[in-house]
């Protein structure tokens, strides 16, 4: 297998078509427009590529940089810009059309932990065989829940029925 030949992102020297372009980059001792010649000679004087970085302007705008060292920045950039959006977890409860008090309580303190650490909740109650008779008991066990836990988390979406599962979701409150 040969390697693969990697066509660049942007175009850089000779590639450049305009005549005259907007010259720009530390290097430049004094930033303006140019021909294209000139603007190529300034690179290759500093040892650098003219890259254009903004086509769709009269005239194009052209930057004197490393262009390896210009993607890498450009690459690190976008990488902090995806870590920083918020990545949101959804954590599942299941209930049971009959889940005694106890159950609800230990669910409810796992529900209001994930919620503190900023995860969303759904809560559901899930209906097996003859119990989908008792569909009004599990909405008032997901409004119950609900309930408990508006200190921490607000309804996002009331209860509904979807299949044999009836679900809530919940999301953490602004601090």
């Amino acid at each position: 297998m040969g390697r693969r030949r990697m066509e660049p992102e942007h175009t850089i020297n000779e590639m450049i078509r305009a005549r005259t372009v907007r010259v720009v980059g530390e290097v430049v001792t004094t930033p303006g427009v140019y021909t294209i010649d000139a603007a190529l000679k300034m690179a290759r004087d500093a040892g650098l590529d003219l890259v254009e970085i903004a086509s769709n302007v009269d005239p194009p705008v052209c930057r004197v940089v490393d262009y390896r060292k210009f993607l890498y920045d450009q690459k690190k950039k976008q990488k902090e810009i995806k870590a920083k959006t918020a990545k949101v977890v959804v954590k599942e409860i299941r209930f049971g059309p009959h889940t005694d008090e106890h159950d609800f309580n230990f669910k409810k303190n796992h529900a209001e932990s994930f919620l503190q650490h900023g995860a969303k909740v759904r809560a559901f109650v899930f209906f097996r065989g003859r119990t989908i008779l008792f569909k009004e008991q599990g909405e008032v066990l997901l409004l119950k829940f609900a309930q408990a836990l508006e200190e921490v988390g607000k309804v996002e979406q009331l209860p509904t029925m979807d299949g044999k599962r009836m679900s809530i979701i919940l999301s953490p409150k602004k601090k």
